[in-house]
């Protein structure tokens, strides 16, 4: 396994009587990455998640959280582990501090430093000395973030952490999440059935369906990816005459027209302006050029064939 990788997962396997809940599951999250996993109703996102922390026992296959197998040393592994699996519990009668020095003397060589540090990530400065019962939604998502990764985890798993937040806390927690990629480390893997925060959020998403593994996309592109073919879409005034342009001068591939507004096809970046070119010069007049991308949400219901999201 690789120095950068931090969950390995490996035919990950989980039968109940005669049904196959997880399936085979294959993938691995290396180091500070967000990493989605998006499924239909009933696919076995939350079982593989129970399966990763422990709360459920794996029937065939192992987990690796930094080289450390959670059925074999599962202590170990589990040090490298912060976990919020469905809501953060803590006290609401204390302060939101109190509960992190209570969670700190759980953990070997967490120091008043490191709960001072955790706070300001976190940005909760201002009301960590408040009672949580006071707090929002949000506050308590943020104070269950800092409660899972005082002891400094490789790996931080959050199942449906969005659930409950206004679209102020959606924001916050993912501007979080990619501060704590960025700043600490951690790969995190987060369960959610919000596609558009998804996409936001993570670099990857692994797609489940009947607890077997679909797909696995990436969802932020970086400049090695900028020959890569996508739709383009030229407005026009005369996509007829486009189209008789184009025909057998330029390799394209298929070219569709656009409610006579225009053309779309697929080109390679570099590309774009031969096509330009060759437009120009047949008199045809161009008003706008877009590229056209298919969003989360239209390849998750392409894929999974329109099925309900959990």
């Amino acid at each position: 396994m690789s120095d950068q990788t931090i969950l390995q997962l490996r035919n990950v396997t989980k039968k109940i009587g005669n049904r196959t809940i997880v399936d085979h599951l294959t993938f691995d999250v290396p180091k500070g990455e967000v990493f989605g996993f998006l499924g239909p109703n009933g696919a076995g996102k939350t079982t593989t998640i129970r399966m990763i922390v422990g709360l459920m026992a794996m029937t065939e296959g192992e987990v690796f959280v930094n080289g450390m197998s959670v059925t074999k040393n599962f202590e170990q592994a589990m040090t490298q582990v912060g976990a919020i699996v469905e809501n953060p519990e803590m006290y609401k009668f204390l302060t939101g501090y109190q509960n992190l020095i209570h969670y700190a003397r759980m953990n070997k060589g967490v120091t008043k430093e490191r709960i001072d540090e955790v706070i300001k990530l976190v940005g909760l400065q201002n009301r960590i000395h408040e009672k949580v019962k006071r707090y929002s939604l949000g506050m308590r998502q943020r104070l269950g973030v800092a409660q899972a990764i005082l002891h400094k985890p490789k790996l931080l798993i959050l199942d449906e952490p969005t659930n409950g937040l206004d679209p102020a806390g959606i924001r916050e927690l993912r501007d979080y999440l990619r501060k704590l990629t960025q700043e600490e480390g951690i790969s995190v893997v987060v369960s959610s059935h919000l596609l558009s925060e998804m996409e936001l959020m993570c670099d990857r998403v692994a797609i489940i369906q009947t607890g077997k593994l679909i797909d696995i996309r990436p969802l932020h592109t970086n400049g090695s990816d900028a020959a890569a073919t996508q739709q383009v879409v030229f407005e026009l005034d005369n996509p007829s005459a486009a189209i008789q342009a184009l025909s057998g001068q330029i390799d394209t591939g298929e070219i569709s027209v656009l409610d006579g507004k225009g053309i779309s096809l697929p080109l390679e970046r570099e590309n774009i302006p031969n096509i330009l070119k060759v437009l120009v010069q047949a008199g045809v007049n161009i008003y706008s050029i877009s590229s056209k991308t298919k969003s989360l949400e239209d390849q998750f219901l392409e894929i999974t064939g329109g099925e309900q999201i959990v």
